[in-house]
């Protein structure tokens, strides 16, 4: 195939991502997206396989056989991906996008280090390139295995502090800079064991950034992975932009970028929704903070019966739900949705206020929610909804805890204060769906659930809403 022919496919291939990126924008066109993606990334392969001259390697010999790694590469990613997809319930999601990133990261690693194992060593550019890549991807790799586990409570379930973490990420950092450097710029030339310095090279800056990427993320709150979880993301593509420098693959160079300025730009919005700064991120352990609880009698929140709650909302004009990690626990979605339905049959205006963070990644919420088939107009962000709070009949809490925290709003020593919520508490009547007592996953009380226009409505939240569809049917 000649040279004007695969730049041409590999266009046509950037044209097919971006516009899928374009699309995953909205729901009702999210599938098409996915699609045209999946199209790019066919036509990519192949022309990657084909410029490379793979599919020349025909051989007898099976173990010199291109074909039949690349067949049983094909093969067994393709049974664990339908499979995990099968069985990946919606609350799994999230620890499923934290490896999927890791994952991501782990494959530019391990195509640096092919490259430097196979390969001459290139130009100071593409050297330093494939260092880059090596430290990247494994920080992405193994921050990526630490949200994972704080997500899925399998791992890492205790705040974990580490003494001068910044002093020490910066002195791992270091080393592994030096190691890429070492890797980079030593040449035969130099009377320092050419070889052997750039294997070292190789492993100190591999195993260094493997370690920063742990303790980088371990002390941050599981609060805060929704954030972590977008800035891994776009580390996996920077990482994936750096491999393609490394083996001179535009494509490859192209869809990093996309991933990596994408994740970039959604990890600073979410800063923005936390009143966090990006620095922050870094360098302070957020999130894991929690505040004194208050002197004097504590004051008891009022609970309310399916049977009363369900006359408040008959006499309702105008519902606003906020949705939470909780709903998607309960697996509440469908409930929801019906109660939705029902409410607008009783002539009552429905909307949902969606927090940027709400839930465990990036959207989470909006992904549920558009699962049930709830129509995309109804999903507004927090910024829509709060100047019409307070004309809000009813707002119905589902799940949902430190982003409807007033706190953030009226405590200066709250750890959540400057963090823009839902402001739930402005409606005439609150309900909240819970199964307890308890804090949100930051850990911080919140006195929405004890103020004179809230009222809770303890039990699983699925079987809450269920109940109030029933009522309205009977």
């Amino acid at each position: 195939m000649s040279d004007i022919v695969i730049k041409i496919l590999y266009m046509v291939s950037c044209i097919f991502f971006i516009r899928g990126i374009k699309l995953l924008g909205k729901t009702e066109t999210a599938r098409k997206g996915n699609l045209y993606s999946s199209i790019g990334m066919l036509i990519a392969c192949v022309t990657v396989l084909t410029e490379k001259e793979v599919i020349g390697s025909w051989s007898s010999n099976p173990l010199e056989n291109g074909y039949l790694y690349i067949a049983a590469a094909i093969i067994i990613g393709s049974v664990i991906g339908i499979i995990w997809s099968k069985k990946v319930e919606m609350t799994g999601m999230p620890q499923l996008v934290a490896l999927f990133n890791g994952f991501g990261g782990l494959s530019s690693l391990l195509v640096a280090i092919a490259q430097y194992a196979c390969q001459p060593k290139g130009d100071y550019f593409t050297a330093a390139s494939l260092g880059l890549t090596i430290a990247i991807g494994a920080v992405a790799f193994t921050g990526s295995v630490v949200a994972w586990g704080k997500l899925s409570g399998k791992a890492f379930k205790k705040n974990i502090t580490i003494p001068a973490k910044n002093v020490l990420n910066a002195i791992i950092c270091v080393i592994g800079l030096l190691g890429i450097v070492a890797y980079a710029f030593f040449t035969a030339e130099n009377p320092f064991g050419y070889a052997q310095l750039e294997l070292c090279g190789i492993i100190v800056s591999t195993a260094a950034f493997l370690i920063l990427g742990f303790t980088m993320v371990i002390p941050i709150g599981g609060g805060d992975m929704p954030v972590i979880i977008s800035f891994l993301n776009a580390l996996s593509g920077l990482a994936a932009a750096f491999a393609g420098f490394a083996i001179n693959n535009t494509v490859l160079v192209v869809s990093g970028c996309l991933v990596g300025a994408s994740g970039l730009i959604l990890t600073l919005i979410m800063c923005k929704a936390m009143n966090r700064k990006f620095s922050n991120l870094l360098f302070k352990s957020f999130g894991a903070k929690k505040k004194a609880g208050a002197t004097g009698p504590a004051k008891e929140p009022k609970a309310l019966s399916v049977e009363d709650a369900y006359v408040i909302l008959e006499a309702a004009k105008n519902v606003v739900i906020i949705p939470g990690y909780g709903m998607a626990v309960a697996q509440a979605q469908h409930a929801v949705k019906e109660l939705c339905d029902k409410l607008e049959e009783n002539g009552a205006e429905v909307n949902f206020a969606i927090h940027p963070v709400a839930g465990r990644m990036p959207g989470h919420m909006n992904v549920l929610l558009a699962e049930a088939n709830v129509p995309y107009e109804q999903l507004k962000t927090s910024d829509d909804m709060n100047p019409q709070m307070s004309n809000v009949d009813v707002a119905i809490v589902i799940g949902a805890n430190d982003v409807v925290n007033p706190d953030a709003i009226h405590d200066e020593s709250s750890p959540l204060y400057g963090m823009p919520i839902v402001n739930a508490h402005e409606a005439k009547t609150v309900f909240v769906l819970k199964r307890g007592k308890g804090t949100g996953f930051s850990g911080v009380e919140n006195p929405l659930f004890t103020n004179d226009n809230t009222v809770m409505i303890y039990g699983d939240a699925k079987s809450t809403v269920s109940q109030l569809v029933a009522e309205f049917n009977s």
